[in-house]
């Protein structure tokens, strides 16, 4: 969903988390709002851009924006298929966003009245944040449904984990401009909770790897994470990469075909996991990525600033 830039593959570093997933709330019932305020979210500006302002979402009212947004994008633009609650509420959301950090991008330029009247500026743009600290406190990483990570937690206890997920922005706001300010966000946040690893699941529209043969063996052939960063697809939903030999492959045709937001990961320094997995519900086939801080690109950090000022409000 993100633009991006040139393809250019690194090593990886440390990192991972935890199990099981939680359990979602009974049919019919959805998270009361007391669960998401406890977390004292921050008044926090992570960056802006003219009327553009990227920050965590404050409260529940503003999660629930992000939800209207990403099923907006993933239900209405996309194919995901939607279940009878997700119909009726037209929100993308699942157990996990009560716990998570909702990063978000406003227009302050764009307001759009609410239910009582009031003018607000528009949410255009979601990512989904999940620390480490969080997720060992309420049953794990989204990521650990499809890949097990468990193994390069246990192997790396000193360092913080960060799941990065539900990415998505309007069409009309897919810019640099936007891009920018969401990666300028993320770069704040990791640089606010110390992280040392970002992790998750990116998307590859379609559920038929031979379809997208070219695009899995271009990954599995330059931008595998080293052994003992290379996390698998969970046995029961492994699907093969390597389909296509290096030597017979097109590199160029796949990295084209690559989605804009792997090609900015792989960018950024990001490596892939071992396995593919067909995520049937967002008509998607998902990849694993890996991105510890000590191995982004110092031109990413460079642009940002180290202490991540480039674009600070």
């Amino acid at each position: 969903m993100l633009r991006s830039g040139m393809f250019s593959p690194r090593n990886l570093a440390k990192k991972f988390s935890p199990v099981a997933r939680p359990k979602p709330p009974a049919a019919g019932t959805d998270w009361p709002t007391p669960l998401y305020s406890v977390f004292n979210r921050p008044r926090l500006s992570l960056g802006r851009i003219g009327p553009l302002e990227v920050r965590l979402a404050r409260n529940f009212t503003e999660v629930r924006k992000a939800q209207r947004l990403r099923y907006e994008v993933f239900y209405e633009e996309m194919s995901a298929i939607a279940d009878a609650q997700t119909l009726a509420s037209r929100r993308d959301a699942d157990p996990f966003d009560v716990f998570c950090d909702h990063m978000l991008v406003i227009d302050h330029s764009s307001l759009k009245r609410n239910k009582l009247g009031r003018l607000k500026p528009e949410i255009v743009g979601t990512y989904r944040l999940l620390r480490q600290d969080v997720a060992d406190r309420h049953g794990g990483f989204y990521t650990a449904a499809e890949y097990d990570i468990q193994p390069l937690i246990d192997a790396n206890p000193d360092k913080r984990f960060l799941e990065l997920g539900r990415s998505c922005v309007l069409k009309p706001y897919r810019t640099k401009k936007t891009v920018e300010l969401l990666w300028h966000g993320i770069w704040s946040y990791v640089l606010l909770h110390k992280i040392d690893v970002m992790l998750g699941c990116a998307s590859i529209e379609g559920t038929d790897p031979d379809r997208m043969a070219s695009t899995l063996s271009f990954l599995h052939h330059n931008a595998r994470a080293p052994e003992e960063w290379r996390a698998s697809a969970l046995p029961d939903r492994y699907v093969e990469m390597n389909r296509i030999p290096k030597e017979n492959l097109d590199s160029k045709a796949a990295l084209k075909a690559l989605p804009p937001l792997i090609k900015g990961y792989l960018r950024l320094g990001a490596s892939i996991g071992d396995g593919a997995v067909v995520d049937h519900q967002f008509n998607t086939t998902d990849v694993l990525i890996i991105m510890p801080v000590s191995e982004l690109n110092t031109r990413y950090v460079n642009y940002y600033g180290a202490d991540a000022s480039r674009y600070s409000s």
